[in-house]
């Protein structure tokens, strides 16, 4: 496979983004061009073992920090406003298919992780752009968050929007690998910021997602955990449940934690997404 390459993204407000690829060997067509949002608080690199797996399928793969995250600019967790995520992601989406997508004329998939998920859902669910497919991990439809906090998120969203403060999330419930709970832990760009404009973008946009989904038409694979403890697998299934078969696939993990792709055993989310990719991106 080829090297991975970073480089800077600048954006139309002067932020500049980092942006990774993991392109495959000169004059290989890839069957698409699989674009990765990461989750709350990560970064793009902890996705390199799933973009390797991606390349070996036959697909190009890219991914970036998202601002206030990893080596991207931006205050941890903060938004300059509401739609700031959605904007960033229609600019690279932009980039991507008149760089890549098109030049080898094939087609772009949306792949999201928890609040990447929410994130690459939303921006279909508005149309901001097309793309040829979705594929949703664990996607933070439903944040799980009681009366209180919603009601405390409400006045520091009117008040304090862009104070930062720990999201609360436990390690210790993304994994049952613990190499990989105390890889997660030690790792110097993972950070526990979220502003109340981030927490309210979150709250607000899940059940807008749920709500579209009677009427949804991009492909969309959705695999989620059944014993997630940092999102509550109750929007996923409300999604599922008002989505039209014939276009949205779903997978449920009843036994794994939050993070799906780096459970102690992923082979059979592997094999979920290779089988659903081999369907809407066939080689050849």
């Amino acid at each position: 496979m080829s090297e991975t390459t970073q480089a800077p993204f600048t954006l139309r407000d002067g932020l500049n983004l980092a942006l990774y690829d993991w392109p495959l060997p000169m004059r290989w067509r890839p069957r698409a061009v699989i674009l990765i949002v990461h989750g709350l608080g990560e970064h793009a690199w902890r996705y390199d073992p799933v973009a390797h797996r991606l390349n070996e399928w036959g697909f190009c793969v890219r991914s970036y920090d998202q601002r206030g995250h990893g080596e991207s600019g931006g205050a941890r967790g903060v938004l300059p406003d509401d739609d700031a995520l959605l904007d960033d992601l229609a600019e690279v989406v932009e980039d991507t298919r008149s760089h890549i997508a098109e030049p080898w004329s094939c087609p772009l998939i949306l792949l999201g992780h928890s609040m990447g998920g929410l994130l690459a859902a939303t921006f279909v669910q508005r149309g901001m752009a097309p793309v040829d497919g979705l594929v949703l991990s664990s996607p933070a439809l439903d944040p799980g968050l009681g009366w209180a906090q919603q009601k405390l998120i409400d006045l520091l969203y009117r008040f304090a929007p862009n104070l930062a403060v720990s999201n609360g999330l436990n390690a210790s419930k993304i994994s049952h690998s613990a190499a990989t709970v105390e890889a997660y832990k030690k790792d110097p760009m993972v950070h526990d910021r979220i502003s109340a404009r981030l927490a309210q973008f979150i709250a607000s946009n899940g059940p807008r997602v749920i709500a579209a989904a009677r009427r949804w038409q991009v492909p969309t694979l959705l695999m989620y955990a059944g014993d997630d403890h940092l999102v509550s697998p109750q929007g996923s299934r409300a999604f599922a449940a008002a989505a039209p078969s014939d276009k949205v696939h779903v997978q449920a993990f009843e036994g794994l934690y939050h993070e799906i792709f780096n459970e102690a055993d992923p082979s059979a989310v592997f094999g979920t997404l290779k089988a659903w990719l081999d369907v809407h991106a066939p080689a050849g």
